[in-house]
């Protein structure tokens, strides 16, 4: 081979080497960002409906919201983005009514004392039996210790499930609106109840609600609600908690949590919701509505696909 043969070869080798080393590098180093890439366990609330799974129209002017299950689902957890919550309360005895109290404590381990307001309260409160009966929506207070406490009305022997839904706001003013789940425990003979079978309507204290739709997973779809009264007539629903209606979905098993808010604007006289079920299964529905002062819940079971 003559030199300038040889001088070719290495010239083209090097190349080739060259561009080896570059592809492997990348691949044992992506970027540690991609672009449009969401961190993990975290989405911002958005103004239109690319919500991330089970949130819906759950907005919270702008904060991080923290997402509690891998597929979407919230609550599954009593620890989650650097809070914790702590029970305190005392037993609960079946049939008596109770106290609930707890803190909502930093990775620090300090009581955390500052909270947005939300849908007109700082903190929103759901407790529920495991078979999914024995729903509450509570609102409880703050003391200046960081300490929340609610009364509870007497409650049915077995396990149950208590969530915190808040919107903490840090140290240097940003804010992360969290679900935390925690175990409560009232003793005595636990008989579940099966759940009732899947329907697009429920009637309570003589007003009909009823729901049209289908949940689909991973993909937000609208459902709209309609409460009637005596004859059919649409109820004259009032705004609670600055909207006219509130809806939580529990699945059935994990008890995953989804709390999602209504369209600001009502649609003539339904009340639309945009939900993404996290998965497949059997969901628990539970709609708060207000007419003439007095809060009514309807629940319904959604078996979803």
């Amino acid at each position: 081979m003559d030199r300038e043969t040889l001088r070719l070869a290495l010239v083209v080798g090097g190349l080739v080497l060259a561009v080896l080393l570059g592809f492997g590098l990348g691949r044992l180093n992506p970027p540690a960002n991609p672009a449009g890439a969401a961190p993990p366990d975290a989405t911002s609330a958005a103004g239109d409906h690319s919500h991330a799974p089970g949130t819906g129209a759950h907005s919270h002017d702008g904060a991080t919201v923290t997402q509690g299950g891998g597929d979407g689902a919230t609550g599954l957890s009593i620890s989650s983005a650097g809070y914790t919550l702590v029970p305190s309360g005392p037993a609960l005895t079946a049939g008596r009514a109770g106290e609930l109290r707890f803190q909502i404590r930093d990775d620090a381990r300090r009581a955390v004392t500052r909270f947005a307001v939300v849908h007109d309260k700082p903190m929103h409160v759901i407790v529920v039996r495991r078979d999914l009966t024995g729903y509450r929506h509570l609102h409880p207070t703050m003391s200046a210790d960081g300490t929340w406490s609610v009364p509870l009305p007497p409650s049915a022997p077995g396990a149950w499930r208590m969530y915190a839904d808040f919107t903490a706001v840090a140290d240097d003013g940003r804010q992360v609106a969290t679900v935390l789940g925690a175990d409560l425990s009232v003793p005595g003979g636990y008989a579940p109840r099966p759940l009732p079978a899947p329907a697009t309507s429920a009637t309570v204290d003589g007003f009909t609600a009823a729901y049209t739709g289908t949940p689909e997973v991973g993909r937000s779809a609208p459902l709209r609600f309609r409460v009637t009264g005596a004859g059919g007539a649409a109820a004259p629903l009032e705004p609670y908690l600055g909207a006219y209606g509130h809806l939580v979905a529990l699945r059935e098993g994990d008890l995953g949590y989804l709390h999602v808010h209504p369209e600001p604007v009502r649609d003539g006289d339904a009340v639309t919701f945009w939900l993404t079920a996290p998965g497949p299964g059997r969901y628990r529905m539970f709609l708060d509505f207000q007419v003439g002062g007095v809060v009514r819940t309807a629940a319904f079971t959604l078996t979803v696909a």
